[in-house]
């Protein structure tokens, strides 16, 4: 059964912007039941409901996007045609999503956030409300640069904490994080917490998120929370031993 034939069998009806009687939902491709207004119920999945993702009724997810299996797309957001979703993502309200963004499995993004052309995230990020991603590095309204996006990299495990703001082009190494606010305009390291604006390494984080305690050196760090224990590592650090959780 159809994504739009499902949400219509259950009464789920797209919001009326016009104080009228609410107006049924469109799938991608389909014409549009108010000028300006697509309502999309797009779904990709495994053969079962539970596998199936979850599309609000005032998401606009456009055909050709692509959505995995448990991923759940809320209120307002928008996904472009060409953009793909990993298992198990999931997008608070008032999302964007564009075309050429890649997201990879158990991808968190929190609310009123942009992930333009460029961006590509690996498996378990999380993107804190309101964090910024850009794509042009000297944008002027007058001079078209759509052929010279950037690509931004978020390795995987990575953290961006809320309004921190990502100038394009860089890269975020795995299980990095960035603190609320803070100003990236560099390459960042596996495990660095970068603080401040611009941002500067402020120390290095466990795979748990939780600072890591020990010699500056990078020598017999460990985890206060989990007990994981880390060792010196060509972009940053690298967990050792058995201990902590799971990758």
């Amino acid at each position: 059964m159809s994504a739009l034939r499902r949400l219509r069998r259950h009464g789920v009806q797209a919001p009326d912007r016009w104080g009228g009687r609410g107006r049924g939902l469109a799938c991608s491709g389909g014409g549009s039941t108010e000028p300006g207004v697509r309502w999309a119920a797009h779904l990709v999945g495994g053969p079962g409901m539970s596998d199936a993702p979850f599309v609000h009724p005032t998401a606009v997810v456009d055909d050709g996007a692509e959505l995995g299996p448990r991923t759940k797309v809320w209120h307002f957001c928008h996904v472009m045609p060409g953009a793909v979703l990993g298992a198990g993502c999931n997008l608070g309200q008032n999302v964007f999503v564009s075309g050429t963004a890649r997201l990879g499995k158990n991808v968190k993004v929190q609310n009123n956030v942009s992930i333009y052309d460029g961006v590509v995230c690996e498996d378990d990020v999380f993107l804190g409300p309101s964090c910024v991603f850009t794509n042009v590095s000297t944008p002027r309204s007058a001079v078209n640069r759509r052929g010279q996006y950037e690509t931004t990299h978020v390795g995987r495990g990575a953290t961006i904490g809320a309004n921190a703001t990502i100038v394009c082009g860089v890269s975020l190494g795995a299980y990095s994080f960035i603190a609320a606010g803070a100003v990236v305009t560099q390459d960042v390291r596996a495990h660095a917490l970068m603080m401040g604006v611009p941002a500067r390494q402020h120390g290095w984080t466990c795979h748990c998120g939780v600072t890591l305690r020990g010699d500056t050196g990078w020598e017999g760090l460990q985890c206060p929370e989990c007990d994981a224990r880390y060792e010196a590592s060509d972009d940053g650090i690298r967990r050792v031993g058995s201990g902590g959780p799971s990758q």
